[in-house]
């Protein structure tokens, strides 16, 4: 009687047990992160008689939890690569509105400004129309220093946000440390604390939200974390710390490092994967750096090539001069490595300066500047924007910038990061304020002899290269021979200093081809013939001469932006200012739409890895609906049992009596 009662009672504290589980289930169905619990009930050990083994009931073992440590940690992957992706695509769609295309784009800007020199064309002594030249060219460098400037606020976002995100990733690792800590104590009992562990992969699972994770268990119920290729963040109940620190070039620009007692230990941004994190550092390392080169590009060509040719002509100040510079922009950059040899005050020993020598060349990039580790005393410079490395020694001139070394050549282990054109357009400004500071004038005028009697006439005359033209050349004779098979026309140019012979083509500009070099290009417009004249002298009337604006007008269709040395005297031509202002838009664009497309595919491979995760270890309410009058009837049946037990035990002792 008394085995009938223990079954019994083993029946109801059992079905019991199992009620309070599907309970717990049921009141944490919606609780992020709780895993589904079932009881784990077994046969428990019979008893022998002399007429065989008779069971003595069941017993609970423990409570299980659903979890499958593949399907956790394929989740967690999907959730870096969506919010790394998510991240990018966040920051690519706030810089695409830096660079909007049409009439509010930068591009329009400098056409606007080129464009008004046409009235100037028409009226070189007209006030008003160079003051409307003057206000264009404030209103583009003002849109120039606002797209750089925008660009700085991004980059400060980033920083921001970076900081935010490493405070939560620190207080996520701690704790997880905690928890740690109470999960091993609890297995110190032989069961697994379902729940704590529950948290543990909460955290865990936040964590991956920001970073890319690996996570090791040992088998006590605890879980490592480990970061950046191998780096521990969370080891059993101990919790390293994550702090941004200013990149090593670029104080402005930001890096992960591990906090460590012998100092801080930087993270590889290529090894920080995925998360959040990685996100804001793949677009302030990539998508910004050369969004700021793009426009810094722009910028600095276009103003350094409308000072060069403003210098080569004349204002109207009394008496006339050469043109003073329409525009400033932001200094060439030379970043030292904080990692570089210093001596006992903290200088640093060797340095490194960049000196912008032609606009035409300079490239959309920053360079990093090394020893060469193959040959000692060499140097080594690699364009980012390509990877395109050569050897550079003191004096050389790369795309446009002469490198110099000074005090002394970098050391074998100094690094120097190069920015002829990043820091550029945020600090574009028009400096010409005087309107009759315009040099509109051409230094030399051109005048056909009226005994000639080809059809040629002059359409314009300017100086386009300081070093080679010299005013003290002219007055200076123009006469043109017989015309050649082919449509050409051979010419003699006797000036002051010599006797130039050549050949003019239509089309073609004179005075600045192969072989005569004298700093000016003269077109025509018709075809000369044999014995006709032309006469160039210095000019006298600025106030009647259009020249220099001609050149000016010529620049909207000239590709001078971004210009290559393919060597052998082969130059290959850059980009109008439209159309560089169109790459910049378009690359940022582009950028855009492969974000939007990556972060939509891997958001819906986050889905299906956290649904198939969830679909395994979540709660089911019907599932729980069922298993709970299950157990509510077999508690019912086993309290059945106990009074049965008792019925007949109470029957036994009367019969006794």
């Amino acid at each position: 009687m008394g085995n009938l009662l223990n079954v019994g009672a083993r029946a109801m504290l059992a079905n019991q047990a199992a009620l309070s589980v599907i309970g717990h289930n049921i009141a944490n169905a919606n609780t992020p992160g709780y895993s589904r619990q079932s009881p784990l009930l077994s046969t428990a050990v019979a008893q022998f008689s002399g007429s065989g083994f008779i069971g003595k009931g069941v017993d609970v073992d423990t409570v299980l939890r659903a979890y499958n440590r593949f399907m956790t940690a394929e989740a967690n992957s999907a959730r870096s690569e969506a919010q790394r992706d998510g991240a990018l695509r966040d920051n690519l769609l706030r810089l695409e509105q830096i660079f909007p295309p049409g009439e509010s784009g930068l591009g329009n800007a400098a056409n606007q400004f080129l464009n008004a020199m046409i009235d100037v064309a028409s009226r070189p002594a007209d006030p008003s129309a160079r003051q409307v030249v003057l206000g264009r060219a404030q209103e583009m460098a003002a849109r120039f220093a606002g797209a750089g400037q925008q660009l700085s606020d991004l980059q400060a976002g980033v920083n921001t946000e970076l900081r935010l995100q490493v405070q939560q990733v620190n207080d996520l690792a701690r704790q997880l440390a905690n928890v740690n800590i109470q999960v091993s104590r609890a297995s110190g009992t032989g069961q697994l604390p379902n729940d704590l562990l529950d948290q543990r992969d909460e955290l865990v699972k936040q964590i991956s939200q920001y970073l890319s994770i690996k996570t090791i268990e040992p088998g006590d119920g605890t879980v490592s974390v480990f970061i950046g290729g191998g780096q521990r963040l969370v080891l059993a109940g101990e919790a390293q710390q994550l702090t941004v620190e200013a990149d090593p070039f670029d104080s402005q620009r930001s890096r992960l490092a591990l906090v460590q007692q012998g100092g801080n230990l930087p993270l590889n941004e290529d090894l920080v994967a995925g998360g959040s994190m990685a996100g804001l550092l793949g677009f302030q390392n990539d998508a910004l750096q050369a969004a700021r080169n793009g426009i810094g590009q722009i910028a600095t060509a276009l103003a350094l090539r409308v000072n060069e040719q403003q210098a080569l002509g004349l204002d109207l100040s009394n008496p006339p001069g050469a043109g003073v510079p329409v525009f400033a922009v932001g200094a060439a950059r030379v970043l030292p490595a904080s990692t570089n040899a210093r001596d006992g005050a903290g200088q640093f020993l060797s340095g490194v300066t960049i000196e912008r020598v032609d606009a035409n060349f300079l490239q959309a990039s920053s360079y990093l500047l090394k020893a060469d580790p193959a040959n000692a005393g060499q140097y080594l410079i690699e364009r980012e924007s390509d990877g395109f490395t050569r050897s550079v020694a003191d004096g050389d001139v790369v795309d446009g910038f002469r490198v110099t070394f000074a005090p002394a050549p970098p050391g074998q282990f100094d690094q120097y990061r190069l920015e002829p054109v990043a820091a550029a357009a945020i600090d574009m400004k028009r400096v010409l304020d005087q309107a009759q500071g315009i040099a509109a004038a051409s230094p030399l005028t051109a005048t056909t002899d009226r005994n000639n009697t080809g059809s040629a006439t002059v359409d314009s005359v300017y100086a386009v290269d300081a070093a080679t033209f010299n005013a003290a050349d002219y007055p200076a004779d123009l006469l043109f021979g017989p015309a050649n098979l082919d449509g050409s026309v051979n010419y003699t140019l006797t000036t002051q200093s010599g006797v130039f012979n050549g050949v003019w083509r239509a089309g073609e500009p004179l005075g600045n081809e192969a072989g005569i070099a004298l700093g000016f290009e003269l077109r025509l417009t018709g075809v000369p013939k044999e014995n006709d004249r032309i006469t160039l002298e210095p000019t006298r009337f600025p106030q009647q001469n259009n020249g220099n604006v001609k050149a000016f007008l010529d620049l909207q269709a000239a590709g001078f932006i971004g210009q290559r040395d393919l060597g052998g005297g082969a130059i290959a031509l850059g980009s109008n200012v439209g159309d560089a202002y169109a790459a910049v838009v378009g690359d940022v664009g582009t950028r855009t739409q492969s974000a939007e497309f990556l972060a939509e595919v891997s958001a819906n491979v986050e889905l299906q890895a956290e649904a198939a995760r969830a679909g395994d270890a979540g709660v089911n309410l019907d599932e729980e609906a069922a298993r709970l009058l299950q157990y509510q009837q077999a508690y019912q049946a086993s309290a059945r049992l106990l009074q049965v037990a008792q019925s007949t035990f109470d029957e036994l002792i009367g019969a006794i009596r």
